[in-house]
């Protein structure tokens, strides 16, 4: 029954209840008028609506107007949660996983990061590496330098405009991240860990590498790992993975990786098919009936027991086992190999030992069981659009395995700490400014500094130059502060460049100009003008980089 003053309202809004939700359908169409309005044209819809829920507590199951009154909120939700969702940006992220089995890079991974794709451009490569070469001469070479594979995808990567933002290497073990420099501004907090879990925590050549970071204000976790091989250590894969889910990052207040938005655990995981024998498994493989293999797989068998994999989601493995191939083929493992004592070692059986999985924090917290998951609870989702194995690479006995992401989010982060732009028209001819301004909680720091930049730049190290922001300061006000590079380290070819800001204390990008034009030096026209300087390839790249050998 409902209360008097809802009969009331029913009885002053007769036409209400009808004209107006007709009206509904053309909220589209108002929102115009309503936002010239302002305030009061939100308040008046307000009430509107108000009075409406006072009217639908009369309205029975039986009443003709039921069935009219359900449709039209439909519309209505409909067309706002359209509007809602037009706020929220799609983030493409190419993740791989490539046991590379101590093999020097390819000389083309076109393919294998979608490069030549006519769909939309990727946001973030994430790739995680397995068994790069670490030998001591390997080790010392890169105690110096980037490794050959980082170098490597820098060079393919930085001139389609995405630079390296972390990586972090334990032995065999690499994982690298790369980024379109429109992003830099709104990931934060990086950083980076490993986990040595072979010889009982003494030794890398088993374990994780792992980075994370806040991704427009969601906190987002890459984990490659490289876990124990065999058909009989499933319970030793299972125990390492937990022992490093259970690492801790360096700093205060960061999440743990269970606790982060969103975690991605990839990598040379080692799950074996069970108990059908070599015969069965290949032939399944040569009739594309993969499906008669996944209730064996060891990682879905595991992940129906255990409950902490149970959170973890996998796209389906409608690909060919990844695992063991004859080098440059892609023919299961035919050779013959000595063991010890030169015996025959048994060849092995096929298996999808390169997985890619995720965990969205949110759903595994809030959705009740056997129920759809609330969107107004969710500011982040994970859509898998590409699970595939990629058969053409083989230096080595595993196949590189990728996903293609879209994260939708909301983001929590829209505007960047700091924002810079130059001032007036640059060229190697006269010393030049750059104008900036912070947001009021920014925590400065004397050792902040601001770099000038190739477009095509590989890392945050990779700068032309750069001016302190403390010690180059020539002017300040309310509005921002000017600070000035000198003539002298401008380059004289000039060219496209742009400027960052990078934060000491947050150890990041924290502003990044919109590309600009450097005028060439017209006092050196008809002069040989400077070679393009390559020191990059000898710069340390040390930005939230750890190395464990």
């Amino acid at each position: 029954m409902a209360s008097p003053s809802s009969e009331d309202a029913c009885q002053d809004s007769a036409a209400l209840s009808l004209s107006d939700l007709e009206s509904l359908h053309h909220v589209r169409s108002r929102s115009a008028s309503f936002s010239s309005t302002g305030s009061s044209g939100r308040l008046q819809l307000r009430q509107r609506v108000a009075q409406l829920m006072a009217c639908v507590e009369d309205i029975s199951s039986d009443d003709e107007i039921n069935e009219e009154v359900s449709r039209t909120l439909d519309e209505a939700f409909l067309i706002w949660g359209k509007k809602l969702k037009d706020k929220w940006q799609e983030f493409r992220l190419h993740l791989v996983t490539w046991n590379v089995g101590t093999a020097s890079p390819p000389p083309d991974v076109s393919s294998l990061l979608q490069l030549d794709s006519l769909g939309t451009t990727m946001d973030m490569y994430v790739i995680g590496l397995q068994e790069v070469n670490s030998k001591i001469t390997n080790f010392l070479s890169d105690l110096a330098f980037d490794d050959p594979w980082s170098i490597f995808l820098m060079t393919v990567l930085s001139p389609l405009g995405y630079i390296k933002l972390s990586s972090v290497r334990m032995q065999g073990l690499l994982l690298l991240i790369f980024v379109k420099h429109v992003h830099l501004p709104f990931i934060r907090d990086l950083h980076t860990q490993f986990t040595r879990t072979g010889l009982y925590g003494y030794w890398g050549n088993k374990g994780g590498v792992t980075i994370r970071m806040s991704l427009y204000g969601h906190t987002v976790c890459f984990m490659n790992c490289h876990l124990p091989a065999h058909m009989e250590n499933t319970e030793q894969r299972l125990d390492d993975f937990e022992k490093i889910l259970e690492m801790q990052f360096e700093g205060e207040n960061i999440p743990s990786a269970l606790e982060h938005d969103v975690l991605f655990w990839f990598g040379d995981l080692n799950f074996r098919i069970a108990d059908y024998g070599m015969h069965f498994v290949r032939e399944s493989i040569n009739n594309k009936r993969y499906n008669l293999l996944w209730e064996k797989d060891q990682l879905n068998m595991a992940k129906k027991k255990e409950a902490f994999l149970q959170e973890f989601i996998e796209g389906p493995l409608h690909f060919k086992p990844t695992y063991k191939f004859d080098l440059y083929s892609d023919v299961y493992d035919t050779r013959e190999q000595k063991s010890l004592f030169w015996f025959n070692e048994k060849k092995r059986k096929p298996a999808w030992t390169d997985r890619i999985l995720w965990r969205v924090k949110n759903l595994c917290q809030h959705a009740p069981k056997g129920s759809e998951f609330s969107e107004e609870q969710q500011t982040i989702s994970v859509t898998l659009n590409n699970y595939i194995s990629h058969m053409s690479y083989g230096i080595s006995d595993h196949k590189p395995v990728t996903g293609t992401f879209g994260l939708e989010l909301k983001p929590l982060v829209s505007e960047p700490l700091v924002t810079l732009s130059p001032e007036g028209e640059w060229s190697a001819e006269h010393d030049v400014l750059i104008n900036y301004s912070a947001v009021p909680e920014f925590p400065s720091s004397a050792w902040d500094w601001i770099g000038l930049f190739k477009v095509t730049f590989k890392h945050v190290n990779d700068y032309v130059t750069y001016s302190w922001v403390e010690d180059d300061e020539i002017s300040s006000n309310k509005d921002g502060k000017q600070v000035y590079m000198s003539a002298a380290e401008i380059p004289d070819a000039g060219g496209e460049f742009l400027l960052c800001f990078y934060s000491n204390n947050l150890q990041s990008v924290v502003g990044v100009s919109q590309p600009f034009q450097i005028q060439p030096n017209r006092t050196l026209i008809g002069k040989e003008l400077p070679q393009e300087d390559d020191s990059w390839m000898q710069r340390p790249d040390n930005l939230e980089s750890h190395d464990e050998f």
